[in-house]
């Protein structure tokens, strides 16, 4: 199945977003840095898609880059984001949405780590879902686990 059949947007799921992650999600706002829900966390697991659900980063892929927003090196492999320019606010930015939902995300930028391919996307946590490693399989996304255990080994032989 692919990603844009199995996850989608519907009015069920917009219906139940809290008033934060509308704004964000569907109006393309920016909650507070340091003040939102995933930025500091440090579990094992996957963040998706608060409205369709669609997989998008993994843990192993997440960094603190000092910003206060959740930062990602890359985004899961298969994962349908859509990067878009905007210009808002008199810069350029490349804005990335959900492909699944069109669901803002935030945006991404070239100041990340270099070894990991100097990427940062920087995330709204109202964006996300966390599924943390031990809902893996309960919750639908068993054939993600490999992603977020993969840095593991990569620390030991460094």
């Amino acid at each position: 199945m692919t990603t844009s059949t199995r996850y989608a947007k519907t009015p069920e799921a917009v219906a139940k977003l809290t008033r934060n992650q509308y704004a964000v999600t569907q109006d393309a706002a920016t909650e507070p840095a340091f003040r939102n829900e995933y930025w500091n966390n440090h579990e094992k697991g996957i963040y998706v898609d608060v409205v369709s659900g669609e997989p998008l980063f993994a843990s192993a892929d997440k960094y603190d880059s000092g910003c206060g927003w959740p930062s990602f090196t890359r985004p899961i492999p298969g994962s349908s984001i859509v990067e878009k320019q905007d210009r808002q606010f008199g810069m350029l930015r490349i804005e990335v949405r959900s492909g699944a939902a069109d669901s803002h995300l935030g945006h991404v930028f070239d100041d990340g780590p270099a070894a990991e391919g100097g990427l940062r996307y920087c995330i709204n946590s109202a964006a996300l879902r966390f599924v943390p490693e031990s809902e893996l399989e309960t919750q639908g996304y068993g054939d993600y686990r490999a992603l977020i255990e993969k840095n593991t080994n990569d620390t030991k032989e460094a």
